[in-house]
């Protein structure tokens, strides 16, 4: 069963997903705690890929997903809006920020993250600190992981 979307609440943003699974994961994790997604493409995938459906069953509610054309359609809807970029290279922990109702929590490709020109655009950059030999997460673990940690703090769950 899923939750009432929360109508002032996080947002989890993923760029240009390549990886129809994790993808499907975020989207059942979206719409259990009531969170909108956003999906910047092109994604790697098409929507109705075997291995994404197998995943999203019926958790696929389009109107809690808005889908963005490119990242400069998106960084242009989110002008006055603060943005956090979840990444390996930063430097802050994501429990030792203070996460605001409204942010957008934007997380890179499976792949290879987001490019440089993005990195430099956001102020706000995290991550989730890991065993020094381990490169990174799953990404469906880390959007799970990130978005409970900003819902807690911010009294919506």
């Amino acid at each position: 069963m899923t939750q009432k979307l929360i109508k002032h609440g996080p947002k989890i943003a993923l760029f240009e997903p390549d990886i129809p699974q994790n993808t499907a994961a975020i989207i059942r994790t979206c719409a259990c705690l009531g969170v909108k997604l956003e999906i910047i493409e092109p994604c790697g995938f098409l929507l109705n890929d075997r291995r994404f459906r197998r995943v999203v069953m019926d958790y696929m509610d389009e109107k809690n997903i808005r889908f963005y054309k490119s990242s400069d359609h998106f960084f242009n809807s989110k002008k006055n809006q603060r943005i956090i970029l979840m990444t390996t290279k930063a430097s802050i922990s994501y429990t030792k920020f203070k996460f605001d109702k409204n942010d957008t929590i934007l997380f890179g490709r499976e792949s290879a993250g987001v490019p440089r020109k993005i990195h430099e655009m956001i102020n706000n950059k995290l991550k989730i600190p890991m065993k020094n030999s381990k490169r990174s997460l799953n990404l469906s673990t880390s959007v799970a992981i990130t978005l409970a940690e900003s819902l807690k703090q911010t009294g919506l769950i």
